[in-house]
């Protein structure tokens, strides 16, 4: 069996006994992931605030009532007052960009909110505020620990999946009922 050298572009699916309410029941996508550390966000766990209020406090006007109304997450722990846009790539170019994909950037600049307010922006997109953070070997650790299930990106699940059923449809396209998942690890 071939180890995975890297989660990134991987959905870390949470463990039915990980309990840590940043993750509990959570779904995070693994934006980068190197012998330093790792950064992804949650991409289920939404805050009270929608994406109205967010730009408000920015002074920037939105031009859409749907882009107003839509959710922010809690992106996790970790510097929780900075903003994040998963996006697919376009062929705009954002003040503060990286590349996670070949369809998926992460920013973290103005520019976007600003184009997104005024329906110019990516396609697909979620915003959230925050990330969750883990050191060098820290995730891997996590992994053997049986927190998480790793699977491959889904475009599905990451964008049009209703919030509330993203934890089970995630685990479900690996063919998996979460609910009935033991939290027992066990060697032979």
């Amino acid at each position: 069996m071939q180890e995975i050298s890297s989660f990134k572009n991987q959905l870390l699916i949470a463990m039915p006994n990980l309990k840590d309410p940043n993750f509990f029941h959570g779904v995070t996508f693994v934006c980068q992931h190197n012998s330093e550390g790792a950064l992804g966000l949650v991409i289920n766990h939404p805050t009270p605030m929608v994406l109205g209020d967010i730009l408000a406090q920015m002074d920037i006007v939105v031009e859409d009532e749907k882009i107003a109304k839509l959710p922010v997450f809690a992106g996790g722990p970790v510097q929780q007052e900075r903003g994040f846009v998963l996006h697919h790539t376009s062929e705009e170019l954002w003040e503060s960009t990286i590349s996670v994909s070949d369809t998926l950037s992460l920013t973290t600049s103005r520019d976007i909110l600003k184009a997104i307010a005024q329906g110019k922006g990516p396609e697909k997109f979620l915003v959230a505020l925050g990330y969750a953070g883990w050191g060098g070997e820290q995730l891997e650790t996590e992994m053997k620990a049986n927190a998480w299930l790793s699977t491959g990106y889904d475009e599905s699940v990451v964008f049009d999946t209703p919030i509330s059923q993203c934890w089970n449809v995630a685990a479900h396209k690996m063919g998996l009922d979460i609910n009935l998942l033991s939290t027992e690890v066990g060697h032979a």
